[in-house]
């Protein structure tokens, strides 16, 4: 069956079909004739315990652990089980922090973050989180996806220039020389709009779209 066929099977987008393939999680067949996928009901049933265990917050790599049964259901779950116990105290903490701050009625200018920080600290040293860990991993990617486009847009700038300096030096004719004008700006456009639609990804695209099933 088509992808489209799995998408309304299964109740998830193709992009997280495609995103969930590129994990390794998913390996449908393709047939000989034309390279296109070919998506079985095994597939389906498949992507079925992928949202599942995507709806619980399992982790992608405990899911490929489980499929390729190093390890099993049974104890990813309830390692799952603990993490959100884990999760649910941490944000019991914070509900109690943020009301015995906010029962004080505190201005802001009064307010003492160091006595605060502190508390927190102890509750995390007790394994309470406050940090959002996945807002910090998209600013990461965010970042890597700059420099890595920076550095590029820097080699063909550099790159043209070269071009138009050796074409002056060496007369070369107006078409050609517009020519490279061209290409060399065509090619930065792309990269710009590459970089785009890379940033509106890690945003809310493929990654965070998967991270909902």
């Amino acid at each position: 069956m088509k992808i489209s066929q799995v998408e309304e099977l299964v109740g998830i987008t193709k992009k997280n079909i495609r995103f969930y393939e590129e994990q390794g999680l998913l390996s449908p067949e393709r047939d000989p004739e034309n390279g296109y996928r070919e998506y079985s009901l095994k597939d389906v049933d498949e992507l079925m315990k992928i949202k599942f265990l995507r709806k619980l917050s399992v982790p992608l790599e405990d899911i490929r652990k489980v499929q390729e049964k190093k390890l099993s259901l049974s104890i990813c779950l309830e390692k799952q089980s603990s993490n959100l116990k884990s999760e649910i105290a941490s944000i019991e903490s914070s509900i109690e922090l943020c009301d015995s701050i906010k029962d004080k009625y505190l201005d802001y200018s009064d307010f003492d973050a160091a006595e605060y920080l502190e508390e927190m600290r102890k509750i995390e040293e007790r394994g309470g989180k406050f940090m959002n860990v996945s807002k910090t991993d998209v600013k990461k990617k965010k970042i890597g996806a700059l420099l890595a486009a920076g550095v590029i847009l820097a080699i063909i700038l550099v790159y043209i220039l070269f071009l138009l300096t050796v074409g002056v030096r060496d007369g070369v004719p107006m078409p050609l020389f517009l020519l490279i004008m061209c290409v060399g700006i065509a090619v930065i456009v792309g990269c710009v709009l590459a970089l785009k639609q890379r940033l509106k990804e890690i945003e809310g695209g493929e990654e965070d779209e998967a991270s909902k099933y």
